[in-house]
């Protein structure tokens, strides 16, 4: 962030009235890099996060002033879904949102693309051991993934 002012960035069950900001945020997050296919129109985002993730999964977004800086989803002991805005990484915000999410959980299972090493260095410094190595098969992506668990 550029801003000469530090924002205080809060975390709050996300809403309805969000899911615009967070589906524009995910895709921010998609385009930053460039081994992910773009498979969904910014419509089709939308769709996903209005009608599925909100209303099916425990849902927190991390609010930086007025902006939506993070968002997590969680269902059950499954990290579902876990995007930072690419100009708010680096500053806590995603350790927040997952430690929050997940402290309660004695058992938490995620997946992750084997190209996104950012992420994998994030899980691992946060306890998450690979267990499996997919080989794309089984995600619409067709790209090889991790499944990751941490054990309390």
């Amino acid at each position: 962030m550029t801003s000469a002012q530090p924002v205080d960035t809060i975390l709050r069950p996300a809403i309805g009235s969000d899911a615009a900001a967070i589906a524009t945020m995910m895709r921010a997050a998609l385009s930053s890099f460039d081994w992910m296919p773009v498979l969904h129109t910014p419509e089709e985002d939308l769709f996903f996060i209005r009608d599925i993730v909100l209303p099916r999964q425990q849902a927190t977004v991390a609010e930086a002033g007025k902006v939506i800086a993070g968002f997590i989803a969680v269902s059950g002991d499954w990290v579902e879904q876990l995007y930072l805005d690419p100009a708010w990484t680096g500053q806590g915000i995603g350790s927040r949102l997952l430690t929050d999410a997940t402290a309660a959980l004695p058992v938490t299972k995620l997946h992750c693309f084997q190209a996104n090493t950012g992420a994998r260095r994030f899980y691992e410094r946060h306890g998450f051991r690979a267990e499996s190595f997919g080989d794309g098969m089984t995600n619409e992506e067709g790209l090889p993934d991790i499944l990751y668990v941490r054990r309390r």
